[in-house]
């Protein structure tokens, strides 16, 4: 007799909910009361517990799907799981897996990536069946359409099966590989399925290089053998190829070939490689674009001299860093203007919803920062409330977040207004594209020394020039000169900064 699984009483007002999160799926044994899905509102996020202990016979919603109260979610058959002990509230991630039946052997499975993350795409294997792995050592690569994940080894032991190749979409809870822990090294299963594009190893180790390493390579045309490995297990990792490059190691030039005689257009096809986006690339693409298709998009721009800030910056470096512990930087200064400026123009810092304007009594700005994965735009949370050291501390901390792939969907979430800096890669003067739904967006240039006229007299300054992009539906043209004009006068005389002018 199967027992239903249905959607319980929200509360008041609230008549439909969100399907947040199986977990578990169809086979796997329940205990009565154990959390089995969840649900989301508008209003707060529901567990609802299994009604009877069995084994989940059929889901009928998907992630994602809009259920009304009552509605059917799925059924218990009566069998093996009324016996089970009792589960954890939440279903084990990949670094708590559940063992499998033969008792040795430990499923890693893909890990929850974040609210209404329902996907992940493989990415490259650091790993293969045969290899041995300590707990901690990093397994694969999971890509998102916000960031890429890695995945660690929870316990050590011998990979005996990789079930997801590279390329594969998994959902959370699909199973990516096992590890015996037993100690004996299984022999490569021959139904095990490849992954796409793994690496090669480096000599002297069993370990292949590290998919960031491995791409750097790829770029500078240098052999995995060429490069010392310092990762676990000797594996080589980006580092190490950053140093190899310095030392000037270089692969083999390839003999010249003989001219083709076939027609151009084919040899061009074979000197061509179509690689796939990644999801995290083709989010980034959809919403650029989105963002021009939607907002009525302009751009006006500004200049500022810098040499007040360096002064001051060279002046009290080493006892900021002394006394903070992080060094000071442009940005600090950037977003500190920025958020003054936002107070005394408060468009900027809105948003459109419907025929709705939404303007934000505090200032989350978002920081964006370019990684060999793409761009992604940390968050520092009420910067409008921090010093100029606490909000480079933060900046430091969501970069480096952002360099080793951690950052979490609540670090990327929120921001009301966006500083993108390209003076860091040397451009000179852009047009930044908005971060939808934000009406604003300042991009940063490079700070170059030009001849200015100062009181009559032709100086050369350390000068950047400044862009605002910005949505003509919600901000005039003279609400953002006046923003910029504004932004430049307090770099132009940071005392404005401590004494809030």
């Amino acid at each position: 007799m199967a027992t239903e699984i249905r959607v319980p009483t929200l509360g008041e007002s609230v008549s439909e909910a969100t399907i947040a999160q199986w977990f578990k799926k169809p086979g796997d044994a329940i205990t009565a009361d154990e959390p089995i899905v969840e649900l989301e509102t508008d209003k707060v996020t529901v567990e609802v517990p299994a009604p009877a202990s069995g084994v989940l016979e059929s889901i009928v919603v998907n992630e994602g799907d809009t259920v009304e109260v009552g509605a059917l979610l799925g059924q218990i058959a009566d069998g093996a799981g009324a016996a089970a002990a009792p589960a954890a509230a939440k279903p084990a991630p990949a670094a708590a897996p559940a063992a499998a039946s033969g008792g040795n052997v430990v499923d890693v499975v893909t890990p929850s990536a974040g609210e209404s993350v329902t996907e992940a795409e493989v990415g490259e294997w650091s790993v293969k069946v045969g290899d041995v792995v300590k707990a901690d050592d990093t397994l694969v690569e999971l890509e998102t359409d916000k960031a890429a994940q890695e995945v660690p080894a929870p316990v050590a032991g011998t990979i005996v099966k990789i079930a997801a190749a590279t390329g594969a979409t998994v959902e959370p809870g699909t199973l990516l590989c096992q590890i015996d822990t037993s100690g004996a090294a299984a022999a490569p299963a021959a139904s095990a399925p490849v992954p796409a594009a793994t690496p090669s190893a480096s000599a002297g180790t069993s370990m292949p290089p590290a998919p960031s390493a491995a791409r750097m390579m790829a770029e500078k045309g240098i052999a995995a053998d060429q490069v010392a490995g310092s990762g676990k297990r000797g594996q080589v990792l980006k580092g190490d190829v950053i140093v190899a490059a310095a030392a000037g190691i270089s692969a083999p030039a390839p003999q010249a070939a003989a001219a083709p005689r076939g027609p151009v257009v084919a040899a061009d096809e074979v000197r061509e490689e179509r690689v796939r986006m990644t999801k995290l690339r083709q989010t980034i693409a959809r919403r650029l674009k989105d963002a021009q298709n939607t907002a009525a998009m302009l751009t006006t721009y500004n200049e500022v001299d810098m040499g007040p800030v360096m002064e001051l910056r060279k002046q009290y470096k080493d006892l900021f860093e002394k006394k903070h512990g992080v060094k000071l930087g442009f940005m600090g200064f950037f977003t500190k203007a920025v958020c003054h400026a936002l107070k005394e123009i408060p468009a900027v810092n809105a948003e459109i919803d419907g025929t709705d304007i939404i303007y934000k009594n505090f200032a989350h700005i978002g920081v964006a920062v370019g990684t060999d994965k793409g761009l992604v735009v940390p968050v520092v949370r009420d910067a409008d409330q921090m010093s100029i050291a606490e909000i480079e501390q933060e900046i430091g901390n969501l970069g480096k977040k952002a360099r080793d792939g951690k950052l979490g969907m609540a670090d990327m979430t929120g921001g009301t207004f966006t500083i993108s800096n390209g003076g860091v890669y040397g451009s000179l003067m852009s047009s930044p594209i908005l971060n939808a739904p934000q009406s604003g967006i300042l991009g940063m240039h490079k700070i170059q020394e030009r001849p200015m006229a100062v009181n009559g007299q032709v100086v050369i300054r350390p000068m950047m020039y400044l862009a605002l992009s910005y949505d003509h539906r919600i901000v005039d043209g003279k609400e953002a000169v006046t923003f910029l004009v504004r932004v430049k006068e307090s770099l132009e005389d940071p005392q404005r900064l401590v004494l809030d002018l």
